[in-house]
């Protein structure tokens, strides 16, 4: 079985050399070349283009996205129309909003291909050692038949789900993200009570204290260990609390439903607000320090 991946950044690579330790091969491309021999150095067959991927695919093939929502992967996904033939498959596992994926999947669709929009979690460690999808898609069966046994080998156990039609795995990555703002600002908070609290608490083995048998033990509470380990009192970072665009989706989403989601609502807000007055937001660099731990995310420095 051969995938092609497009995009090999910090996802797509891990990803590749998931996929390779399972026994799949993969044509890897990115429009930088030092990630492209990155990918070739772990033992994937290197593109040099989207054409020269498409060449070195089977007779299926199946074009796999791991790149920037919105203009990057509405272009990529267009110029595939044209590359591919009828009967192949497009699995879109970047982050893309819900709704750009019903329109991919009526692109995809009257090219007389099939569309898959993927959700991906687990963050850099996941995806090389085993992540956390969720797949949404028209056809079940081409599904079952072509990227079930892609999906079993790289996922942590249990750790995919193919939730139906087309943009219904992009909506359930959304919600998950939406979940994740509300769980790392509550954690946030927590600590900034105790910085300002009158003990002298050691936050490391607070977070360590409280992943051990807690009902708040999580991989969240992890990160936050290590993230104390390198750095007590997280003195090196500001406290900014950037974003990716889908905890405002889930509110935009749950605003038109008229469904009442305060605590991802206030979540969002909170991080709007951490760009003000990053300096003093200790809340702010407990949650930019788990975002930087499970997804590299970039934070500022102090």
């Amino acid at each position: 079985m051969r995938v092609g991946m497009i995009g090999l950044g910090k996802m797509g690579l891990n990803l590749t050399k998931n996929m390779l330790d399972n026994g799949i091969e993969v044509v890897g491309f990115d429009l930088t070349t030092e990630n492209v021999k990155a990918a070739e150095e772990a033992g994937a067959i290197a593109a040099t283009s989207l054409e020269d991927l498409v060449s070195k695919l089977g007779d299926t093939k199946i074009a796999w996205l791991l790149l920037p929502a919105g203009k990057p992967t509405d272009a990529t996904i267009e110029q595939l129309t044209t590359l591919l033939d009828k009967g192949d498959l497009v699995v879109d596992g970047g982050n893309s909003n819900f709704k750009d994926s019903l329109r991919h999947n009526e692109i995809v669709t009257a090219a007389g291909m099939y569309f898959f929009d993927c959700g991906t979690s687990g963050g850099q460690s996941g995806a090389r050692n085993g992540g956390n999808f969720m797949i949404g898609g028209d056809d079940a069966e081409v599904f079952a038949k072509y990227l079930d046994p892609i999906f079993k080998p790289i996922s942590e156990e249990d750790g995919y789900l193919y939730t139906g039609k087309a943009g219904s795995g992009h909506y359930l990555k959304m919600v998950h993200n939406g979940i994740e703002y509300g769980m790392m600002q509550a954690i946030g908070e927590g600590f900034d009570v105790l910085e300002n609290s009158q003990y002298d608490y050691d936050n490391e083995a607070v977070a360590k204290l409280w992943n051990h048998g807690s009902v708040v033990r999580s991989w969240l509470m992890e990160l936050t260990e290590a993230a104390f380990a390198n750095d007590p009192h997280l003195d090196e970072l500001l406290g900014r609390m950037h974003s990716s665009g889908e905890g405002q989706w889930t509110l935009q989403e749950a605003l038109n439903m008229q469904v009442p989601t305060p605590v991802i609502a206030m979540s969002l807000m909170m991080r709007y607000d951490s760009m003000r007055n990053p300096e003093t937001n200790f809340t702010g660099k407990v949650v930019a320090a788990m975002r930087a731990g499970f997804g590299g995310h970039a934070v500022d420095k102090a």
